[in-house]
């Protein structure tokens, strides 16, 4: 049975290595099908790489076989693995802390390193630089086409040695909730965060209400300023600030029609902290 395979890197398609890729998948299976998450992580951004998988992941069918490239450790001592999710998929990747996300939520069953004696382009020996080419696209697409079993990708690993990046849980406390800014949503600026709205549904704050949101940077405050609840960006006028329910059923804040990150030089990860506060009456 052949599963489909999905392929995510900070390449870019400026140039041909996407496509080369490609062409390495095809040349093991030509009726394979080949698929692309994005090719436009920022470069070397390992966070990113490791929210738009989870971000994706589920809603392809079992079986199907992710390729995740963001190496900034390309040629080091860093492993190549292979891995099967609780939900039935497997991801390629560098073992870097791309799989952090997916290993908290969807979880880890199993972790192969890949054998690079086996699972490697025939006569790219002694090529050190595009492991995504010659290791990570070619293993993915025999995994995908059923050249090989999960298990021929190489010996096995412990689970619990997966490198996994710092994460800062979402939690309530008396009068506020607070998180970190998990991803962007890149094209239009807005910041996404890992509260959910069931956390922030314990500040009891009523759609068209009023709350107070904080930004930190390595415990220095970036931003603090009142904002909206709203359902949607209608609720607010064009240029102002406000908290909505995103597409994961997590809380975010934007600026409507405006890019936030940008107006404020917002970026990801656990040291990006988000703070919702309930406004005493």
């Amino acid at each position: 049975m052949k599963n489909a395979l999905v392929l995510q890197s900070d390449f870019g398609i400026s140039d041909g290595a996407v496509s080369a890729m490609h062409g390495v998948a095809n040349s093991v299976d030509h009726e394979l099908k080949i698929f692309d998450l994005t090719h436009d992580i920022p470069p070397y951004d390992i966070w990113d790489a490791s929210y738009r998988l989870w971000q994706t992941v589920t809603y392809w069918t079992k079986g199907t076989v992710f390729v995740s490239v963001v190496d900034p450790g390309v040629g080091s001592t860093r492993r190549s693995v292979a891995v099967e999710t609780g939900s039935g998929q497997y991801v390629i990747t560098p073992d870097n802390g791309s799989l952090t996300h997916i290993s908290r939520t969807e979880g880890i069953v199993a972790v192969r390193e890949i054998d690079e004696s086996i699972n490697r382009l025939p006569k790219s020996g002694e090529s050190y630089t595009f492991h995504g080419r010659d290791i990570y696209a070619y293993t993915g697409a025999r995994l995908a086409s059923g050249v090989i079993s999960f298990e021929g990708v190489g010996p096995e690993l412990p689970i619990s040695s997966i490198v996994q990046l710092p994460v800062k849980e979402a939690r309530a406390e008396e009068d506020k909730v607070e998180g970190m800014v998990d991803i962007l949503d890149i094209r239009f600026g807005n910041l996404w965060t890992n509260i959910s709205r069931e956390l922030f549904k314990t500040l009891a704050i009523p759609y068209g209400g009023t709350i107070e949101v904080e930004i930190k940077h390595d415990g220095r405050s970036i931003y603090k300023n009142m904002m909206t609840f709203g359902r949607s960006f209608a609720d607010t006028h064009k240029g102002e600030p406000l908290v909505y329910i995103n597409s994961l059923d997590n809380m975010a804040v934007a600026i409507n029609q405006g890019s936030f990150a940008k107006a404020y030089d917002i970026r990801t990860g656990s040291n990006w902290v988000v703070i919702f506060r309930k406004i005493e009456e």
